[in-house]
């Protein structure tokens, strides 16, 4: 498997953190949570794991159906999809099957609420070896199994992108590479894939100032982070700037921009990195907690941002009267297209979450846009693969403002890997995330 698994640790108490981790998703608590409960010394193993299985759910949950005519209790289900999902296809298992079996058995015996559970889980378990081929046989026409994802969202992808559904969802159950994006400002990318070459940390070009390391490491390891030389981010968001400022005036001209919706501060590090010092960047975002990160993520890069913890559609209680040379709209979406780094996410999101975000969207550029200098733009943009919280939002939005013209930009990408690259002819070549871009340009008044 791609992302790297603890040995040091017991593998049954990894499958235990792993099955309670995973009940807490099924609850609708995020990944990212349900892994900061766990603690610091099982946690690199147990979100190893739990991606794995996470990125399987839907063919374990179709073989649990097949050993087990009902559901068992949360807790005990978790444990045997968790270990279904690992162990199903043995030539991706991260450990043997029966090593898997016997391990997750032993996490219920040594778990004071699922030693009842043992000898139950121990049957299901030791059938699905004696039976696997013909289990994964009788399983292979259900959508969930095939595609592991839920069928709304298969059907989603399938009416939204006919040509592409197939390969979207092969690419959303790979591993994300660990993709950065250097600091142009103070160095080269070719100095600083040099530099980390000569620490043994190879690495290749993505995009205008991508590197793609072949393997993921610890930020704190790798040259240059703590200096601000470079930044952890998709290939696919570093394209967010580069959109935005890519003819918008002369490089020594100050400029007064906006980031809505910007924490972590990714793409506000990158705005900043990309304009001259006399420039002003306005950083939002309505969690307090988050700004924080935001000006963490300044600091390390040793730029200064105006960061504004409020509403972004609250405009009256945080815009001082002066309008922006531009604006980059982030907007909060099911985050559709970032499945391969959050594969918590196909089972977090209702399809009724689509038009409730939607509405969310269309009222963020409602209010934003009279912020916009005639002349000015704004980056519409959003990490989704679906449709309406992307081209149909933005299609709709210039049909209402006569004022509102959209440039070229990239349109929807489709996530990519290095295995689906070849396949799929996309606007951003090479290994990236899934994202939408408008760029819309306001018409000065005649």
């Amino acid at each position: 498997m791609s992302e790297h698994t603890s040995t040091s640790i017991p593998l049954w108490q990894q499958l235990q953190a792993v099955a309670q981790a995973l009940a807490q998703v099924r609850r609708g608590v995020s990944g990212t949570a349900a892994l900061d409960a766990v603690p610091s010394a099982l946690r690199p193993g147990v979100q190893a794991l739990l991606f794995q299985a996470l990125r399987q759910l839907g063919r374990a949950q179709a073989l649990r159906a097949q050993l087990a005519s009902r559901a068992p209790a949360p807790l005990p289900d978790a444990l045997l999809c968790t270990a279904l999902a690992l162990a199903w296809d043995p030539e991706n298992a991260p450990y043997e099957p029966h090593t898997l079996v016997n391990q997750a058995v032993e996490a219920a015996k040594q778990t004071r609420s699922l030693q009842m559970q043992a000898n139950f889980l121990n049957a299901c378990l030791r059938r699905f070896l004696r039976e696997r081929d013909a289990l994964v046989r009788a399983t292979d026409n259900d959508v969930h199994a095939q595609w592991n994802h839920p069928e709304w969202w298969v059907k989603r992808l399938q009416k939204d992108h006919p040509d592409h559904w197939q390969d979207i969802l092969r690419a959303n159950n790979q591993a994300a590479p660990m993709t950065w994006r250097v600091n142009t400002a103070r160095t080269s990318r070719e100095a600083l894939q040099t530099d980390w070459a000569n620490h043994g940390l190879p690495s290749h070009p993505v995009g205008e100032q991508g590197l793609v390391l072949e393997q993921a490491h610890n930020v704190r390891d790798i040259p240059g982070f703590a200096e601000g030389l470079c930044s952890v981010q998709d290939a696919a968001a570093q394209c967010a700037a580069q959109i935005l400022l890519n003819g918008l005036a002369p490089a020594h001209q100050p400029l007064r921009i906006l980031d809505a919706c910007a924490a972590p501060g990714g793409k506000t590090a990158h705005l900043l990195e990309m304009l001259n010092d006399q420039s002003e960047v306005i950083a939002l975002d309505i969690d307090p907690q988050r700004c924080e990160r935001i000006a963490q993520n300044m600091q390390r890069i040793g730029r200064s941002a105006k960061v504004i913890a409020a509403d972004a559609a609250l405009t009256k209680t945080w815009w001082d009267g002066q309008l922006f040379d531009a604006i980059l709209l982030d907007a909060p979406c099911t985050a559709s297209g970032i499945v391969r780094r959050h594969p918590d996410v196909r089972w977090l999101r209702r399809e009724a979450d689509i038009d409730k975000l939607a509405a969310i969207q269309k009222n963020l550029l409602k209010q934003l846009w009279p912020l916009v200098k005639p002349g000015g733009r704004l980056l519409y943009c959003t990490c989704s693969v679906f449709r309406a919280e992307g081209e149909n939002q933005a299609k709709t939005f210039v049909e209402h403002n006569t004022n509102a013209r959209l440039l070229p930009s990239l349109g929807h990408l489709r996530p990519q890997t290095h295995a689906t690259t070849a396949l799929l002819t996309d606007n951003l070549p090479g290994d990236h995330d899934g994202f939408y871009y408008a760029l819309l340009e306001k018409l000065p008044t005649p």
